[in-house]
């Protein structure tokens, strides 16, 4: 029995790799959320380097703090947690992949007014084969998002299609060069909505977000998510210690030790750039034809 989603809906993601709920979350939390992203610039002031909570913007300095990513939210903020474990997020994934389901990673994408950064086209696969394809990111929208603010942008149907070529001089670097890859930009649909809205979309769809140039803030919340039976492939970028703290991870459901195996198409995300913290926005500066424009200084 479905939870929340129609069968219209269930049918459009699988057959198109994505879905947009529109007004999802309360008002309240959004609002909450607004509060925690404001303590988090507080932290981000008087910074000089990224560090494992904060990603910065190329464009920030100590005294105009610029967020560009908070790395796992739902470690330092209750708020985000509780979100994460909520029925307004778990509800449809259920409804999707299943009753077990285990957290990939959280974070939260900031696109502030006037510089927020890009992020090149990239499958979540490639980052994180798994033994199947039951693997997915929710995406709460913070703030309003149209076509003028850096909205996800995705290539429908693309989730059924092979795991493209994320190398450069034979080094992952997280990136696809979309001309190389065969694929129009004109196909590309933008993921838009009111904030308190949600998308979801399949781990191996190809996406992407542009500069924010415009005078709103785009911010997004990610929770990647799997079926609790989608263990990472050897060399994934899934990394877990032991099965007791791979089990930590489990949102809802049951754990197991029992993989299932899928005929899913895999690359190995291997070698790794040197990134001292593993940013994706600082490894895909190596691909060679940018997919979208960079901040140029001059923004906002």
């Amino acid at each position: 029995m479905s939870e929340i989603l129609t069968p219209e809906q269930a049918a459009f993601y699988n057959d198109q790799g994505y879905l947009v709920l529109e007004n999802r979350i309360p008002v309240s939390v959004i609002e909450d959320i607004r509060a925690e992203i404001a303590r988090f610039e507080d932290e981000a002031r008087g910074m000089t380097a990224s560090n494992d909570r904060l990603d910065l913007e190329d464009s920030h300095t100590p005294d105009a703090p610029r967020i560009r990513r908070i790395k796992l939210p739902h470690t330092t903020s209750d708020i985000m947690r509780d979100l994460m474990m909520s029925d307004h997020v778990l509800a449809p994934v259920r409804d999707l992949i299943g009753p077990d389901l285990r957290l990939h990673t959280s974070k939260l994408n900031m696109k502030s007014a006037g510089y927020g950064a890009a992020v090149e086209w990239h499958q979540d696969f490639a980052f994180y084969p798994h033994t199947n394809d039951d693997v997915l990111a929710v995406a709460v929208i913070i703030d309003d998002m149209g076509l003028e603010n850096g909205p996800l942008m995705v290539f429908p149907g693309t989730h059924k299609g092979p795991i493209f070529d994320h190398h450069s001089d034979g080094v992952f670097i997280g990136a696809m060069d979309l001309d190389a890859c065969g694929l129009d930009l004109k196909d590309a649909v933008p993921l838009v909505g009111p904030a308190g809205s949600i998308s979801i979309h399949h781990a191996r769809i190809v996406h992407g977000s542009a500069l924010n140039t415009s005078a709103r803030d785009r911010r997004l919340l990610f929770y990647e998510t799997m079926a609790a039976d989608a263990f990472p492939v050897m060399g994934s970028m899934t990394k877990f210690a032991t099965i007791a703290e791979y089990d930590a991870r489990m949102l809802c459901g049951c754990p197991t030790i029992a993989p299932r195996l899928a005929d899913v198409p895999v690359r190995i995300p291997q070698p790794q750039p040197e990134s001292e913290y593993g940013s994706i926005y600082e490894i895909q500066k190596r691909l060679k034809k940018r997919g979208f424009s960079t901040y140029d200084g001059k923004a906002g």
